[in-house]
């Protein structure tokens, strides 16, 4: 059974929300949203660009918009969705924006004419642990970062800036307070609706649910949407099995060393019989080592 209104994650549904220029009305305002930017500097309209500058992509973890907006400052955005953490995440995030800044000029270019960069990543996995050391304070869901000079903590080079939305941290359920939180419950809830619920029902969230809506996809993009959905559960599946692998592997070379502490002899025979010991008989086997002292199989 088809659900009601696909997953905005994924990438051909982020995209096709965010990423057309006839509802660029719904990235407008998200990023003001995540920007949290005042009356005076908020953004009016904005230019897609290309993706010429980015580097491929066909993991199906990630999703990149570039846009240029127009404000007073023409700043320029990069908007990444990222379902999955992959390693080397927040370098890649630097490298885009880095990208994004100098690729502004050409040859002979005034140095002048570049626009700041702001780097907006939305994530589906927490980038920053909520337990802090004792006194500080945890970083939110929603982070903005920029430089500082490392003695009297002074803002400056405000040229490349990155804000975060951490998804998991959403902690207001069904009654979202802010824009913010709309749109974090917007992206984590809309996969399961089965209506639009009275917290959505107004504004762009009402608009990108309806644009999300399954009954609106073409068979080309449900197609799509299905390989999308079935990679990502491929993928987490995949990693899932390496950490089983990994711990059974761990858990293994742990009970041969106990066992060379103890003094008991690791025969071939034994060293089979762990090879075959999934990883709940493999801490059983453990725990009978520790209490008789012995090989007990």
């Amino acid at each position: 059974m088809r659900p009601v209104f696909a997953d905005p994650k994924t990438d051909i549904i982020f995209k096709k929300i965010f990423g057309q220029p006839a509802h660029k009305d719904l990235l407008i305002d998200l990023l003001n949203a995540l920007l949290e930017l005042d009356p005076a500097h908020r953004i009016v309209d904005l230019d897609y660009l290309s993706l010429e500058q980015l580097p491929p992509r066909k993991d199906l973890k990630l999703s990149i918009l570039d846009v240029k907006c127009l404000d007073a400052q023409g700043t320029r955005y990069v908007v990444e969705m990222q379902v999955i953490e992959v390693e080397g995440f927040q370098k890649r995030v630097v490298y885009n924006a880095c990208k994004a800044y100098s690729t502004q000029l050409g040859v002979g270019q005034d140095y002048l004419k570049l626009n700041d960069v702001v780097a907006v990543t939305i994530c589906d996995f927490v980038l920053w642990d909520q337990r802090t050391e004792a006194g500080a304070q945890r970083v939110p869901m929603l982070s903005q970062w920029q430089m500082t000079e490392a003695h009297s903590g002074q803002p400056g080079l405000p040229e490349v800036r990155y804000a975060f939305l951490e998804l998991p941290k959403y902690a207001a359920g069904r009654k979202p307070l802010t824009v913010v939180d709309k749109w974090a419950h917007f992206f984590r809830s809309a996969p399961s609706l089965l209506r639009v619920p009275e917290e959505l029902s107004e504004g762009p969230w009402a608009r990108a649910l309806e644009v999300a809506r399954v009954a609106n996809l073409s068979s080309e993009e449900w197609t799509e949407y299905e390989r999308e959905k079935m990679a990502e559960q491929d993928f987490r599946g995949g990693l899932s099995l390496a950490e089983k692998r990994g711990a059974e592997q761990e858990l293994r070379t742990a009970i041969g060393d106990f066992c060379d502490f103890l003094g008991i002899e690791m025969t071939a025979e034994r060293h089979r019989q762990l090879a075959v010991l999934s990883l709940a008989e493999l801490r059983s086997l453990r725990d009978q080592i520790k209490a008789k002292r012995d090989w007990p199989l």
